[in-house]
């Protein structure tokens, strides 16, 4: 007989996971419930976490995921998926989201109580996202629009708000240009094939058709022609086929062939160039003319990785965060910071007072004994009393290496940041750069996140640009200096404040804020540097991730933190708040309340100062102590 849980989230867990199944039409699917991004495979269902607590928000965020998925799961064909697909970014991403709004559609026809599930779960991701602070389409997805205009076709239901905002931005737009194709929404909803028809064609009417790829349906339409005329006259078909390879061969060789041609040119030219300088008895200097022929590349934009691209740098800001408000506003926000946090600073404190004992052991000096000069071992006077013939004993005091140290605090200003865990990660940083100055142990402590939503001034010009394809990063970011190493913490408490601040938190790109910090750390003085991150999730930019692959900033994020940790400069550390981080960096931790922020990060900084290597190996996670 197995031992009853004493989890009461379990209960609830195993009702939902059954009830998914039953929706999904899948028996043998898994339903697991982790602090990962919710999604779906091909046996495996993946929901988001809900601890014993069992907060509303938790158990409704829970039902609509499960609900969307199941949904998804039932209604949708993979193989019909990919036949009609477009093959450019923006364009598959509208067409995804218009088949994600169909299936969800369709599965209320039959369970109309699925729909406020979903309603929750679209209610949590425009919260999280920040839809209700966006004021131009500009900053507000198409993608995320055009499946909200279906689903409130299909369904005649409200959005939530924030969802609302995004829709009524776009809806003049969508409306005037694809009004009359979306009108057959109803009509076409239980039939995958057709709504995809009718998707290509509202992604065409809204300005995308060169990112739709080849009509599947013309193409389907030319291969019974072909098969028809194949056998009156095989061999026409055997020369066109053959005429088709030769013209791409042609096509393959042109770049080449054109580069060649233009090096041949300008040989030529320059061969005549000289010949005419000879003849007007003028000396020819050739490296003064062959250098401005083939300028120099540009640097690339990351050391990580050279691959990586960045539309524009010119909109980037590094800022310090007094430049960001007025000094009495900044008082203002502090003091809202203190209050939100009054209850948690007791236990902050506390443990700041533990680490700050457990770093001034390590600090206290080694002693030398049994020395001929130094000063007097009054701990063996006694010998010395009891046998004067004894020699006294001197003792020479041993300076250790451990106040040449920098610790860099690196925290995610993402709008998922948003309320309590950037309240909890303000405090702690502030809290433990006091403890860590009194150790003589300098602090910088900075933030990272995007000057505006969905693309900002970036975006503006490749769009100006006529959206040339691959453009890289699309966004503006921002970096902030909270606190410099070399300010002491009295001077820039307030700028912690800034936090809080409405609008200032964004979007997040991990991986060009991590190559900034590191950077800033090598030119430091100090002989040890700590680098710590603290992040709730992975890198999220919507106007980069709309134009370039979706694993694009993922992938930059691993090729800094892989070159961070072979190089060993810099000790890397990252926290994780509610997102598993140990699948990115080598030493870290996950928390899945905001309120352990402050413990882990004790632990963490005191685990790298502790001399016993044991110890050590324990709080970083390493099996086995070298």
């Amino acid at each position: 007989m197995s031992k009853p849980s004493d989890n009461p989230a379990d209960p609830f867990k195993k009702a939902l996971a059954e009830a998914t199944k039953t929706l999904a039409d899948s028996p043998d699917m898994t339903v697991s419930y982790s602090v990962d991004p919710a999604g779906m495979t091909a046996d495996t269902m993946r929901l988001p976490q809900v601890s014993r607590r069992m907060t509303r928000d938790e158990v409704l965020l829970a039902r609509g995921t499960a609900d969307a998925l199941a949904m998804r799961r039932r209604h949708h064909d993979a193989a019909v998926d990919a036949r009609y697909a477009p093959t450019g970014e923006l364009a598959a991403a509208i067409y995804e989201a218009m088949e994600t709004a169909r299936c969800e559609a369709l599965g209320a026809r039959d369970m109309p109580g699925t729909l406020s599930n979903i309603d929750a779960k679209i209610a949590h991701d425009a919260t999280r996202k920040g839809y209700a602070q966006i004021r131009s389409t500009e900053e507000a997805p198409l993608s995320v629009a055009a499946g909200y205009f279906v689903r409130e076709l299909a369904t005649g239901r409200k959005l939530p708000p924030g969802a609302d905002n995004v829709l009524d931005l776009w809806r003049p737009f969508i409306e005037q240009s694809a009004g009359d194709d979306l009108e057959a929404v109803e009509h076409v909803l239980s039939d995958q094939a057709a709504f995809a028809r009718m998707a290509r064609k509202v992604i065409a009417d809204l300005g995308y058709a060169d990112q739709l790829g080849d009509d599947p349906d013309e193409d389907k339409g030319d291969e019974g022609e072909d098969e028809n005329e194949a056998q009156p006259d095989e061999e026409q078909g055997d020369e066109q086929a053959r005429d088709e390879g030769e013209q791409e061969e042609d096509a393959e060789a042109s770049p080449e062939s054109s580069q060649e041609t233009q090096q041949d040119q300008s040989q030529t030219t320059v061969s005549s160039d000289d010949l005419a300088d000879q003849e007007m008895g003028e000396e020819v200097d050739m490296p003064q003319a062959d250098a401005p022929m083939e300028p120099p590349p540009p640097p690339p934009h990351s050391q990580a990785d050279p691959n990586y691209t960045v539309y524009a740098t010119g909109f980037d800001e590094e800022i310090a965060a007094e430049d960001l408000a007025e000094p009495a506003e900044l008082e203002r926000l502090r003091l809202y910071l203190d209050q939100q946090l009054e209850p948690l600073k007791g236990a902050v404190s506390r443990l700041a007072n533990k680490l700050q004992r457990r770093l001034q052991a390590q600090q206290n000096r080694a002693w030398e004994f049994d020395r001929e000069e130094g000063m007097l071992d009054a701990g063996r006077l006694a010998r010395v009393v009891a046998n004067p013939t004894t020699p006294l004993s001197f003792k020479v005091e041993k300076d250790t290496e451990f106040r040449d140290t920098v610790v860099t605090l690196l925290l995610d200003n993402s709008g998922s940041m948003r309320g309590r865990p950037i309240s909890i990660a303000a405090i702690c940083a502030d809290v433990l750069a006091r403890t860590l100055e009194r150790c003589d142990v300098k602090v910088e402590i900075l933030g990272f996140t995007t000057r505006a939503w969905k693309g900002g001034q970036s975006r503006e010009k490749w769009l100006a640009d006529g959206r040339p394809q691959s453009p890289g990063r699309l966004n503006d970011l921002r970096h902030i200096i909270y606190k410099r190493a070399d300010s002491p913490m009295r001077r820039t408490r307030d700028n912690l404040g800034l936090m809080m601040k409405e609008g200032l938190l964004k979007e997040n790109i991990d991986g060009e804020a991590l190559e900034w910090a590191h950077r800033r750390m090598l030119v430091r003085p100090e002989a040890r540097k700590i680098l710590m991150v603290i992040s709730d999730g992975a890198p999220v930019d919507d106007s980069t991730l709309s134009v370039n692959p979706a694993i694009y900033l993922e992938k930059h994020l691993r090729d800094v933190i892989a070159m961070i940790e072979r190089r060993r400069a810099v000790e890397l550390i990252a926290i994780g708040i509610g997102h598993d981080v140990t699948r990115y960096y080598q030493h870290a931790v996950t928390i899945t309340d905001v309120e352990q922020l402050a413990g882990a990060m004790t632990e963490q900084l005191a685990s790298l100062f502790d001399s016993d290597p044991r110890a050590k190996a324990r709080f970083l996670g390493i099996k086995k102590a070298i």
